[in-house]
């Protein structure tokens, strides 16, 4: 079986977010990338256990530039088998998944798998892009995958409940919570992924169909208010008049 897990890279959750330019391009001074947590603790880790249960191959891709290798080591030490990277600089979802197709196409993956969004951008859009370009089915936010043969059995919270749908493979497949415990890089993965096969391919002709006009931050939190518990009306007054409902 060979599986393709697409992965980006996210900034830490920890980093002080800030924009240059007139808000219109992110700052990267000082912000830790990490693998995107969707892609690295759902997506990669159950094509892992799909290859240990049923043998074949994990392949790692990313759209991006030299910058990016570390992100894909660190992915290599968890245990995929070889990375590669298409050395382009992702301009919108379209043109990610365009270049992944590029790719995909001519290597016969069973199975590709995403995670359900970045938490940068949060936009669950290049699973679905990816499928149609491969003309692939697509199962997106998927909690649970199993595979028997060429059938794929997939698992996805609705709600109220679950939905289990089969698809015949290949297919694409989203990633959500639930599909895969998190995987820590032991020392020798590490010391493994240093050597692993990293692949930097062309990018494509693709144009971006979007372009960011602006970037604009949260509004600050408001002070918080301490009210004397004794103060019952007060507080029901702020409620009715001041909270917001979220």
């Amino acid at each position: 079986m060979k599986l393709l897990v697409c992965i980006s890279k996210s900034p830490d959750t920890t980093s002080k977010i800030a924009f240059t330019d007139g808000s219109t391009k992110f700052d990267e001074n000082g912000v830790q990338y990490i693998v995107n947590p969707y892609d690295e603790w759902y997506a990669l880790v159950r094509a892992l256990e799909l290859k240990e249960a049923h043998g074949g191959s994990v392949t790692i891709c990313t759209v991006g530039t030299a910058e990016d290798d570390s992100i894909i080591r660190k992915a290599l030490a968890i245990g995929a088998d070889d990375a590669v990277r298409i050395d382009a600089d992702p301009t919108d979802a379209y043109y990610t998944a365009m270049q992944i197709a590029e790719y995909a196409k001519s290597n016969a993956f069973d199975i590709v798998l995403t995670g359900k969004e970045t938490i940068n951008y949060n936009g669950s859009q290049v699973g679905g892009m990816l499928a149609e370009a491969l003309d692939m089915p697509f199962v997106s936010l998927a909690s649970k995958l199993d595979v028997n043969g060429t059938t794929a059995t997939v698992e996805c919270e609705i709600v109220g409940g679950l939905q289990v749908s089969e698809v015949t493979l290949p297919a694409v497949i989203s990633c959500a919570k639930g599909m895969a415990e998190q995987r820590i890089p032991n020392m020798r993965g590490i010391m493994a992924a240093r050597t692993k096969p990293l692949t930097v391919v062309a990018a494509a002709e693709i144009q971006s169909l979007t372009t960011f006009v602006n970037y604009d931050l949260p509004p600050a939190k408001a002070a918080c208010k301490m009210i004397d518990p004794e103060n019952m009306d007060e507080l029901v007054s702020l409620l009715h008049n001041e909270a917001k409902v979220i």
